[in-house]
């Protein structure tokens, strides 16, 4: 399948749901795509759906009832159906219309919101499966373009004045406040954005999991215009 993914060993692309599912993570690989050009007009239903606050939780029943066009109803069949795949697998997938994450600027040295490249963690063997459908999308990067950001002295010796306690503490307080899980990009890194429309797999940090977990962060939206993601 040629697409502008196939370059990158990161990433490993499928054309079904059940191979993206199925397809296990292997060497560097720890962000499988399925792979689509998806008809309907997605802009429709974010026009016509109300934004409460910055993140509003759209439910299957808020989008049945809108009154679409014929391209408007071809998006919403797409949404319907994603929801209805990853719940029959298993999942607890969220449709989410967003103006903006919450941002944390608590510290000037090391950030810990979305925005800041980051991987997720869970105690059980779990994925992160996303899809935007609308506005700017997420971006990942390779594990090699990237360092986690307690590990560079200057911002360790910080977290250290921070912590301010037992030297047997400092690893388990990093890890209670989410610091380990936020990276610094190198200079030359070269970011890939998940693009509209694909559905994505990304590797979380598990017990269980055989590769590293996949960097990635939200994107700054742009300008007067909402996000339509699914996430789970």
């Amino acid at each position: 399948m040629n697409n502008k993914f196939s370059d990158s060993d990161q990433i490993g692309i499928v054309s079904t749901f059940s191979e993206l599912v199925q397809t296990d993570f292997n060497g560097e690989m720890n962000a499988l795509c399925w792979y689509r050009n998806l008809d309907g007009d997605f802009n429709e239903i974010v026009t016509k759906l109300s934004l409460e606050e910055n993140i509003t939780e759209v439910h299957p029943e808020d989008i049945i009832a809108l009154q679409l066009s014929e391209k408007g109803r071809i998006a919403r069949e797409i949404i319907l159906k994603d929801l209805q795949l990853l719940t029959d697998f298993g999942a607890s997938p969220s449709l989410n219309l967003l103006k903006c994450y919450e941002r944390d600027d608590e510290f000037d040295f090391i950030s810990t919101d979305v925005y800041s490249f980051h991987v997720d963690r869970s105690p059980i063997a779990t994925d992160t499966f996303l899809c935007t459908y609308h506005g700017a999308a997420s971006d990942i990067v390779a594990n090699a373009q990237a360092e986690q950001k307690i590990l560079i002295p200057e911002i360790r010796a910080k977290l250290k004045e921070l912590h301010d306690g037992p030297e047997e503490e400092f690893e388990n307080f990093l890890k209670e406040n989410y610091f380990d899980l936020h990276y610094q990009v190198d200079q030359d890194a070269v970011p890939i954005s998940l693009g509209l429309g694909h559905l994505w797999r990304l590797a979380v940090d598990h017990p269980k999991q055989q590769v590293l977990p996949c960097i990635h962060r939200a994107p700054i939206e742009n300008e007067g215009e909402y996000r339509l993601l699914l996430i789970c």
